[in-house]
Formats: structure tokens, sequence, C-alpha cells
């Protein structure tokens, strides 16, 4: 394991964890760096570049204000979010830009941020590049930054120390696939969220990650309040209306009589948490933002209608599902510029899925089993938002997720842990396709719904 469940699990905004999140932290990673290298001081000007799939649904998906929002100090997880307009409109009309809030240069959002929709740069679909001129047009620094999912960046100069493969060593039990995973967990006789928690100890305390995750699990609450609570059109021109407002009434008034209740709970949850971040409220990357609702849908059917919930439970959940979220970025990715949207909620339901199984007793064998049902019941699922907005089919497919995350579990509960085909078989038929799948199905709004659907209907 190369990653930790404090990454996996971030705090941010909406809409998009490789398109807002990630821009967010590269443009702050870039002006710190100006600062570090005492460059900060010379800067005269700034120029972004945006390539693939973030020039072509960036606007959409809020990159422009990400970066702006990056460049002048500002982290996803703190940043006041009744200031953003009103500070980024500030900046559309005086072209003044603070870096860090200490220099402040001339910045034309519409000359000196560019989008590329023609062209990408090489790794991945998600590059920019940085530059920083002093007076005279010198060049001060140039950076490139890749967002790979779920809101990790990595620079080029990464890449090239090969900073990811240092950290490999930093943790007692490594592991990339579930085959290594599983031979940790019964040479050890441990569960998977006991072999996490040993890993991510080898980094911090035990009670700093437990407090870490519990409040994680109180900001994805607060995002189903607030889902629930806040009516209105999202943003974006779509004119889509809220939902979960509507639905939560509902299912208040309706009674337990409907003997699929417990199902439209979960799915309004789905829909309360989406539409929080369609509209860039606060989230939790989960493991990405576009599918930010399916674990706190999870949780919430776990917390609601099944015994013995408890917060080590939910320590449990989450270390668990962040286990199932490391398999698949190491083993194909969580990008939806790379994979789809199988990279997105199809994770989600895996996660969530292995997660649900393991706090409800589940074995070793059933664990793996229903991560397995959930991605392979996802495998192929594109990623093409209308208008480029994290809305449709986005919001929807949170709610899919989690019923389909509900499903494998008690299949695989049902069951006695033997079974066919096996997680680490699915995860590698899952790169396979998203590195057949042509490029408009993934994270471009080129292909599929975003170009038979109207952009003009009043809701959808």
């Amino acid at each position: 394991m190369l990653v930790s469940v404090f990454e996996l699990f971030s705090i941010g905004v909406g809409p998009s964890s490789s398109h807002t999140l990630g821009p967010m932290r590269a443009a702050k990673k870039f002006a710190e760096l100006l600062e570090s290298e005492g460059l900060l001081d010379q800067v005269e000007k700034l120029e972004l570049e945006l390539f693939g799939s973030l020039a072509l649904t960036g606007l959409g998906h809020g990159t422009d204000k990400a970066l702006l929002l990056g460049l002048a100090g500002y982290s996803a997880h703190d940043v006041p979010l009744d200031i953003i307009d009103e500070y980024l409109g500030s900046i559309r009309r005086t072209h003044q830009l603070p870096i860090l809030m200490k220099k402040t240069i001339k910045f034309n959002p519409d000359r000196h941020l560019i989008f590329h929709m023609d062209r990408r740069l090489p790794y991945h679909s998600n590059g920019m590049r940085f530059h920083a001129f002093a007076k005279g047009g010198k060049k001060l620094l140039k950076e490139v930054y890749y967002s790979v999912g779920g809101g990790f960046i990595i620079s080029y100069s990464e890449l090239q120390a090969g900073v990811e493969e240092q950290r490999k060593m930093e943790i007692p039990f490594p592991f990339r696939t579930f085959k290594d995973l599983k031979a940790h967990c019964i040479k050890e006789n441990k569960t998977v969220a006991e072999i996490m928690m040993l890993n991510e100890t080898a980094w911090r305390t035990k009670s700093e990650v437990e407090n870490y995750l519990i409040n994680i699990w109180r900001v994805m609450q607060e995002s189903i309040q607030n889902g629930i609570k806040n009516e209105g059109i999202l943003p974006g021109g779509l004119q889509v209306k809220r939902r979960a407002p509507a639905l939560y009434k509902r299912l208040m008034e309706g009674g337990d009589e409907d003997p699929l209740h417990v199902i439209d709970w979960a799915s309004m949850v789905g829909i309360a948490v989406n539409e929080e971040n369609a509209a860039g409220g606060r989230i939790v990357t989960a493991p990405t933002n576009g599918a930010a609702g399916v674990i706190p849908a999870a949780l919430f059917y776990y917390k609601k209608f099944l015994p013995d919930y408890s917060e080590k439970k939910v320590i449990d959940f989450l270390l668990t599902a962040g286990s199932i979220a490391v398999l698949y970025k190491f083993g194909a990715s969580i990008s939806a510029a790379e994979m789809g949207c199988q990279g997105e909620i199809g994770v989600a339901s895996s996660m969530a899925a292995a997660a649900l199984t393991a706090v409800m007793g589940g074995s070793l064998a059933q664990v793996e089993n229903a991560a397995e049902i959930a991605m392979e019941h996802h495998l192929g699922t594109t990623c093409d938002p209308v208008g480029g907005l994290v809305q449709i089919p986005c919001i929807e497919r949170n709610a899919m997720g989690v019923v389909k995350a509900i499903n494998a579990s008690r299949l695989a509960l049902s069951g006695n842990g033997d079974f066919r085909v096996t997680l680490d078989e699915v995860i590698n038929s899952m790169r396979e396709i998203g590195m057949d799948m042509s490029s408009k199905y993934k994270e471009t709004s080129t292909g599929g719904l975003a170009t038979n659907v109207p952009l003009n209907l009043p809701e959808c």
C-alpha cells in the first residue's frame, strides 16, 4: 500500500476530485514552490495550460475557479464556501490575483488560463502546465502536474524521481493485489481492517487514525443533512432540480409499509450527497467527488437498518473500504479520465460492498466476493456527463452504486465464500476495458449521453 486512508478519504468541495480538487492542490503546490525557491517576489506573470479531459470539461467542473483559489493559497478542506463567488468575481473584474495572499500580480483568466481542447500531455489525460515569468518575460519556473483521480496529484518531477516507489517500504504490510492482502490477513490472523490499521500506524498514532476517520464520517453526515435541506436548481445551466429534499419528505411521511423502503432511503442519501457535490458543497472524496455519495449512503444504511452499529464499526468500515480503493488505484485507476465511470462509481460500489460485508461479520472470502460482485456489474460503465457537469447521469449513478453494493454484500453473505471469479481478475478486466474504451466515453463529454441529451432540457 502506497497511499493512506487520509488521502483516499479527504474533505473537499465539489464538483470533481480530478477536475476541481486536484487542480486546486496543484495550483497551491506550484505557488508554494515559487515561495520555497525564493522566486515569489520576482513573479510578474503566470500562465496556466490545461490539456485533455481537464480542458474539455474544465469549465463545467470548475477547474478554472479551483486553480485561482489554489494559487491564492486556499485548500479545499477549509476554503470558506461563502467567499468563493465574491473572490473569483473580484479577480475577473480587477485582473488582480494574490499569490498565497502575499504577492499580487496582473492576471486575466481569459488570456492567461489556456484550454487545449485537442491536446493531451504524456502519462495522463488530466494534465496541467504552469509557467511563472519575471519582468521582461524571463521564465522563472515551469512545472507539469497530473490529476490522477480522487484528488491525487503528481508532478512530472515526482514521476521522474519515482516518488511513489520511495514510499513502498514505509509500511509493514505492503500490497497491490487482494492476493497479497489476503496472505497478510491469513499469516497474521487479522482482518482487512486490522492490517490497514497496522499500515496506517506506521505513519501516525492509532488515535490519530481513529479520530480522523470518525471526523470523516461526521463530514459525510453533514453532507447528507445539507443535501436533504438545500433545495433549488443546481448551477451550470442544465436546470436540474434538487430531488433529495422531496425524496426525504416522502420517506418520512410514508412509513415503513413499503418492503423496498430500505432501498429508497439508501438511494435518497446517495442523491443528497452528490447533489451537494454538484452544487460545490463540502463533501468527502470516497474515493472521488463524482462517487462521493456511495460510501455515505452505505454507512447510513448500516447505521439505520442493521444491528451492532458503533464508532468502532465505522472505523473498520472505512479502513476496509480504503483497502479496496488501494487495489483499484494501483491495479487499474480511480480516474474517470482513464477508466470511465467504472473507475468512480464502480470502485465506490466495490468498496462499499466489501466494507458492509466486513462489518456484518463476513469472512475474508465473503469480503472479496462482495467487492468482486459489485465491480463485475459496473464493468464498462462510461463517463459521459451532459454539459461537462457532474449532474446527469452522475447523481443518479450514486444511488445505483449503493444499491448494487448492498445487493452484492447480501449475495456474498448468503454464500459460503466459494466463488469462481477473484477480485484481482475483475480489477485486471476493468483495467483492460478502460484501456480499450474510446476516449470520448472517458470524462470528455464528446460521446454517449453528453452528445445525445439536449442541453436546454428544463429538467432531467
